[in-house]
């Protein structure tokens, strides 16, 4: 009785927390924090307003640290609660999608700054804004290496399943869309400070001081680029938007090559980066169980937490 009560029960833990991820994060802030607090300083004391803009941009990105941060304890915390119905697998999606939300508010702000410079054009420091990119620059690659490659994947915890599901495997790698945000933070400022830097050179030694904030506007449309790919990868997850229809259609196709069997209603969705339910309803004139039909499903990886009624007529 007890061994069949383990087979039959399933388990909610679909997250893909990684305390080698949080504690990445944690350095990485720990380095914006400082930098945003010395060039405040720096700024105050010597009346640079380069300086002082820098350290309160520095300040954005930290406070988007500390979502990711916040989303992380948050699974930690949560991690094997009873309270979410399929565990708390898009606590760290939500925190990716929250963090494009910020980078499309930075990049709307880029461009109304930029247009604004456009039409009316202030005189710049060159070489003092050159240093100040410098300085930000270096903070920003240092971060890079800190959160390191595998920003899009994990090998600590849960594995995740390639979309194909003739190549399916337990050993793939989990999506961290919540590193991936702080990851996209980290790389959009790098990639600011660089076009900062050429554009700053260039109104130095040819006087195009318009180029500044042209850069400006190409900045935030990459910027854009980035935040709309988050948001398109973690709002399907959050709507439960049912998987493809060819992947859908595999699954029936399989439970129909039973003579007088049909699936009348069948729902595959994401309960995290990486880990799908499914829900059907087979009627058949077999004498097939539902978990007869369970056994033909295994191939398919990715359904973790996988619910069949049978109603037989």
């Amino acid at each position: 009785m007890n061994e069949i009560i383990t087979k039959h029960t399933h388990h909610h833990n679909f997250s893909s927390f990684s305390q080698k991820n949080e504690r990445r994060t944690w350095y990485v802030l720990a380095i914006t924090l400082v930098t945003m607090v010395v060039e405040i300083i720096a700024g105050t004391v010597y009346g640079s307003m380069a300086l002082l803009a820098d350290g309160w941009h520095m300040g954005t990105h930290a406070a988007a640290f500390c979502i990711t941060l916040f989303t992380y304890r948050s699974t930690r915390k949560h991690i094997n609660s009873e309270k979410f119905s399929y565990g708390v697998g898009k606590v760290g999606v939500l925190g990716g999608y929250t963090s494009a939300i910020a980078l499309g508010i930075v990049a709307l702000v880029m461009v109304g700054e930029s247009v604004h410079r456009l039409f009316v054009p202030i005189d710049v420091q060159v070489n003092q804004s050159i240093l100040v990119a410098a300085i930000g620059l270096t903070v920003n690659v240092v971060s890079i290496f800190i959160l390191g490659h595998e920003h899009t994947h994990d090998h600590s915890h849960h594995h995740a399943h390639q979309h194909d599901s003739h190549s399916e495997s337990r050993h793939h790698h989990a999506q961290d869309h919540n590193l991936k945000a702080a990851y996209f933070h980290v790389l959009v400022d790098a990639l600011t400070s660089v076009l900062a830097i050429g554009a700053l050179l260039v109104a130095k030694y040819v006087g195009w001081v318009w180029l500044d904030p042209i850069i400006g506007i190409v900045g935030a449309l990459v910027i854009t680029k980035w935040a709309l790919n988050l948001i398109n990868q973690t709002s399907p997850i959050l709507l439960d938007e049912n998987t493809d229809s060819a992947y859908q259609q595999e699954i029936v196709d399989i439970i129909e090559r039973h003579k007088q069997t049909k699936v009348t209603d069948i729902h595959i969705w994401k309960v995290s980066a990486d880990h799908y339910a499914a829900s059907l309803v087979i009627v058949t004139a077999t004498k097939n169980s539902a978990e007869s039909f369970k056994q033909e499903l295994t191939k398919f990886a990715k359904l973790h937490h996988l619910t069949i009624e049978v109603n037989h007529c």
